[in-house]
């Protein structure tokens, strides 16, 4: 990652199709042929884990699980696993919104008989990928899948509310169900099979395209989810396996009573008697799907916010050592550099500054939050080394359209003062300043690139519904953006 370079930041479920929810077909691919067209040579994307309420992409079942609703049905078509006919009765969807309990009503049918047709198939070439597939990806697939068929089985609830012998994982009541719920179990191994080949055709196209995909990985996982159901020792929990503390960040400039996750915390010394091998597995895998990874909430590998379980808000958390420093030597140890992005804003102490430096890792620089201070805001151009990322805004911002028109008359006096050297409208005029930084790499949402305003804006921290909905349509994207990105690209040698 030493040459300058630049690219957009677009989460695949923003992509536009028929399918009511952008997928791993072809969309995705005449996306990547727009950033090879612009000079663009990073795509950032959000976790692809299989989402729980309120559909966060950092809120999953599984940090190894892909999404099923990502599959793109017209390729499963092409394979010889659905017919027209199964998809010429698809509903007309929201194309500029994603409506997530619809589409899932909808897709799961069309994915069961898919399902069905490969497993009712063995001699197919494709059939042979799935065994291969089973045999390399067993290792976690295997407890994702029971997770997921219990959880349907037992009506949705939370895994804590499932028969004790399944809850704390006997081996007995493991083999019971996994006999009991052997069709819906190979239905989620299908489903996986099914992801991770669309998956990596995207990931070679792009790969053709000189394009490189910059992966998202949320420093916890979700308490419901196959993960803490499999690994409970490597989690703070009670003797019933509830937590005793989940995690969250103290009072910030997101919320006035900080962000209370309620995700269970990492226990790290227990992590450390097993070698760190959960967590190294975990960035193993992730640097197998993407070229880089953006670690969310890096801050929480050198200390972590923790919150009695039970708190309403975040407020009364204290930090708590994590020994991040150790699991990424041993994981240096074993790959050289490491292609990891830290994620480190918000309340960055000296000692997570360091844990970042020592691994020689890239932080993030948002131009959002540079002028609300004075000349030494560290997300000023002029305080930048060439060690991080610069973006306009992130998926947790508004739209830096919206954020300008939600600026006082007196916030918006610095950021002008700074935008009158950029012959721009505001907003890119803000991704001008971004390419011309000496950032090694800029980054830019395509909602920013489009200046869309708030109603485009992909996240409200700290509220559950409403969120991670937002698509773009072709039509909006128009010569000039073309045009401009590739002028600035060109201009700042990215």
């Amino acid at each position: 990652m030493n040459a300058r370079r630049s690219g957009i930041l677009l989460h695949i479920t923003s992509l536009p199709g028929k399918e009511g929810i952008g997928t791993l077909g072809d969309q995705a691919c005449k996306f990547i042929d727009l950033l090879a067209d612009t000079s663009q040579r990073v795509w950032q994307i959000l976790p692809l884990g299989p989402v729980g309420y309120g559909n966060s992409p950092y809120l999953c079942y599984s940090a190894f699980a892909g999404n099923p609703l990502l599959i793109d049905l017209f390729s499963l078509k092409d394979d010889g696993l659905l017919e027209e006919k199964d998809l010429a009765s698809m509903p007309r969807f929201d194309i500029r919104q994603v409506e997530f309990d619809r589409v899932e009503r909808w897709k799961m049918s069309r994915l069961k008989k898919a399902c069905t047709n490969l497993t009712s198939n063995p001699g197919s070439s494709l059939c042979s990928g799935y065994g291969e597939f089973l045999d390399r990806h067993g290792w976690w697939l295997s407890d994702y899948a029971l997770f997921m068929a219990a959880r349907a089985h037992f009506g949705h609830i939370t895994w804590h509310g499932w028969p004790d012998g399944l809850k704390f994982r006997e081996q007995e009541t493991l083999d019971h169900y996994r006999e009991k719920l052997h069709e819906e179990i190979e239905f989620h191994r299908v489903m996986q099979f099914l992801f991770f080949s669309q998956w990596q055709k995207i990931r070679n196209y792009a790969s053709r395209k000189g394009v490189s995909i910059i992966g998202d990985m949320p420093l916890y996982v979700g308490g419901d989810s196959a993960d803490v159901w499999a690994n409970t020792d490597i989690f703070r929990l009670d003797g019933n396996l509830f937590p005793t503390h989940v995690g969250g960040v103290p009072p910030d400039y997101f919320s006035e009573t900080g962000q209370l996750w309620g995700n269970p915390v990492f226990d790290w010394d227990r992590l450390k008697e097993k070698g760190y091998h959960w967590w190294i597995a975990r960035i193993h895998f992730s640097l197998q799907m993407y070229d880089s990874v953006r670690i969310d909430h890096f801050r929480g590998l050198e200390s972590y916010w923790a919150v009695p379980a039970g708190e309403e808000t975040a407020i009364n958390g204290e930090w708590v050592p994590a020994f991040g420093s150790e699991m990424l030597a041993l994981l240096r140890e074993q790959i050289g550099d490491l292609p990891l992005i830290a994620e480190d804003l918000g309340l960055i102490t000296p000692e997570v500054d360091a844990l970042r430096r020592a691994f020689n890792l890239p932080g993030m620089k948002v131009l959002q939050f540079a002028f609300g201070s004075d000349p030494k805001n560290e997300h000023l151009l002029h305080n930048y080394d060439t060690n991080c990322l610069v973006y306009t805004g992130t998926h947790d911002n508004d739209t830096t359209w919206g954020w300008l028109h939600s600026l006082s008359r007196e916030e918006k006096k610095p950021v002008f003062s700074f935008l009158k050297m950029y012959d721009r409208r505001p907003v890119w005029a803000l991704i001008e300043m971004a390419w011309s930084s000496v950032a090694q790499q800029a980054i830019v949402p395509l909602q920013d690139l489009l200046e869309l305003g708030a109603e485009a804006r992909m996240n409200i921290p700290g509220y559950a519904d409403g969120n991670w909905g937002w698509r773009f349509r072709w039509d909006q994207v128009r010569g000039k953006h073309r045009r401009f990105l590739k002028e600035m690209t060109a201009r700042y040698n990215r």
